[in-house]
């Protein structure tokens, strides 16, 4: 059932609609809760983008290359942006805060400057180790883990289940 689900594109559709939901409430955070997000909390929004971007080609044309495509920048994206929320929630919880610091401006590659294409979204401003906002106890960053742990699970699931499908035939 699972292994068949992906050539379907209402499962593609579902990635990018929960992607998007994630990008949507981190704009709300930012501009309708006044929290600044820092250079980590970037690197996570650009992840959560990888993903979202990722859903794109199968939604046009749902054939295995494009499901091919679609593995590569999700399983990329996700387990970066896993990484990089466990980096973030390190730099929290460290024990002295000064020697657990992160950038402050983003290194983007000289190609794709997204601070500066796109402020609105992809400029930091915060401090990675403020934890401005939780919920049920946990920051935003350790939300981040369970979120990217998902995908990323989702991701290695949806793969083995696909390359044991192959290995029947």
């Amino acid at each position: 059932m699972l292994t068949n689900l992906v050539e379907k594109k209402a499962a593609w559709a579902l990635l990018f609609g929960s992607c998007l939901s994630l990008e949507l409430a981190a704009l709300y955070f930012q501009y309708g809760m006044q929290l600044a997000p820092c250079i980590m909390c970037i690197y996570q929004r650009t992840a959560i983008f990888g993903i979202l971007f990722s859903a794109i080609p199968p939604l046009i044309v749902n054939n295995i290359l494009t499901r091919l495509i679609a593995y590569i920048f999700w399983g990329v994206s996700s387990i970066w942006g896993l990484l990089i929320a466990i980096e973030h929630v390190d730099i929290q919880t460290a024990v002295n805060p000064f020697f657990a610091s992160c950038e402050i401006v983003p290194n983007f590659p000289s190609w794709a400057p997204l601070h500066e294409w796109l402020p609105a979204i992809f400029e930091a401003s915060g401090d990675c180790g403020d934890i401005d906002w939780q919920f049920f106890d946990m920051s935003m960053p350790q939300w981040m883990i369970v979120i990217f742990a998902a995908y990323s699970a989702t991701f290695v699931l949806v793969v083995l289940t696909r390359l044991l499908k192959a290995k029947k035939f």
